[in-house]
């Protein structure tokens, strides 16, 4: 048969995108293709699971707008499907004076964005809603949460099914060929026909855009994001989400603290260059992923800029001492002794060729194509506005 659409990838902005398409039009065939064997294997099932605020975000810029309008559909689908979630709230802090002022433009950035309740905060409030926390300043952000994604994705999949549409795991796409009327999407276990595709395979996004014949100015860099857990007997540490001011010259917030819908405490992530696109390991390699990294001028144009980061963030990532100094700006009690192992993650961020970190979600569209190249945090979040996003584009590029 031939497909109305074909979604590659079954992360949450795939599942999301099908389930809005599925929404949208009923009557139309519906496959997600999906090369591991679950829903959400990687970026979705690998981060830290929390319900951003969208407080952090550039107004008017399509994460600022996604993250807001995502946040409360995602809220709203949890009640509805029964998925696990808690709306625990955030504090921001600022750990020394010369943080303030940052602080003061994140809180004016979060009353454009027209995040609800904010609120800035003294030393004493801030031990009132973190007791073991310490700053000088704070922003208690009350609407921000965390939420079960695998668990969402597993939810979306079930309704994408029970319309009639498939998700297809083990399926990955190698090729794509383009008549100009169909798409023959070919997998290492049979080719697909199909009308319209859909581009949302996050880290081998780009690869799969140019298995179509486009090919963007960007690349797609991995970054190992790696985590401890607080054990059992210090969770009391923590009650909700405490992070640290983030850097403006890049875009990972910082080592925090992460309530867990399991009731663990995830402490992290740093972040690292990944020699290999799914490196969850401190050795995992890939040695063509890697050389296509090193060969992409936009990587040591990124280092030159960054280099200084980059080595605190491999001090970090092997020195478990260095990394409970980052910790401690937030809680001083924290110790080497109070931390265990937890799994890492993988972030894909895009770059250009001058080294420029892609701000925003990005993405790309042919007559019969939309590619999503850029989707970084908080993708997650806003997975269901995401979704909006590209039925609109479809509806526009497809003439539907």
């Amino acid at each position: 048969m031939t497909y109305d659409f074909i979604i590659v990838g079954a992360g949450i902005v795939g599942l999301s995108t099908a389930y809005k398409l599925s929404e949208s039009f009923p009557e139309l065939d519906i496959l997600v293709l999906e090369k591991e064997e679950e829903v959400a294997a990687h970026q979705t099932g690998n981060n830290s699971g929390v319900i951003h605020s969208g407080i952090y975000y550039k107004p008017n810029s399509y994460r600022a707008k996604n993250c807001v309008e995502g946040r409360h559909q995602l809220v709203d689908f949890c009640e509805k499907n029964g998925v696990d979630y808690e709306i625990c709230g955030k504090v921001i802090v600022a750990t020394d004076e010369e943080d303030i002022p940052r602080l003061n433009g994140i809180f004016e950035t979060g009353k454009i964005n027209g995040i609800e309740g904010i609120k800035k905060i003294g030393p004493e409030e801030l031990k009132e809603i973190e007791p073991y926390a310490d700053g000088v300043k704070a922003i208690h952000v009350p609407c921000s949460g965390i939420v079960d994604y695998i668990g969402v994705c597993k939810q979306l999949r079930e309704l994408i099914e029970d319309k009639g549409h498939t998700v297809a795991c083990g399926k990955e796409v190698k090729k794509i060929n383009n008549s100009g009327d169909d798409l023959a999407v070919v997998t290492n276990d049979g080719t697909f026909n199909s009308r319209y595709l859909i581009n949302c395979a996050g880290l081998y996004s780009d690869h799969v855009a140019e298995s179509a014949g486009v090919f963007p100015d960007i690349q797609i860099v991995p970054f190992r994001g790696e985590y401890f857990e607080l054990k059992p007997e210090v969770k009391h540490f923590v009650n909700g989400l405490i992070y640290p001011m983030p850097n403006p010259a890049f875009p990972f917030l910082g080592v925090h603290f992460t309530k867990m819908v399991t009731g663990a405490v995830e402490c992290g992530p740093n972040a690292v260059f990944a020699f290999k696109r799914e490196g969850y390991d401190k050795i995992s390699f890939d040695l063509e992923e890697t050389i296509e990294t090193l060969n992409f001028p936009g990587f040591w144009n990124l280092a030159k800029e960054h280099w200084k980061m980059g080595l605190d963030e491999w001090y970090r990532s092997f020195s478990k001492r260095a990394f409970v100094k980052g910790l401690q700006k937030l809680i001083p009690a924290i110790k080497p002794q109070h931390l265990k192992s937890s799994p890492s993650g993988v972030r894909a961020m895009a770059l250009k060729p001058n080294g420029e970190i892609l701000d925003d979600f990005h993405y790309e569209a042919t007559e019969n194509e939309i590619h999503v190249l850029n989707a970084p945090s908080p993708a997650a979040t806003a997975g269901l506005a995401i979704g909006d996003e590209i039925v609109k584009r479809a509806e526009s590029s497809f003439s539907l």
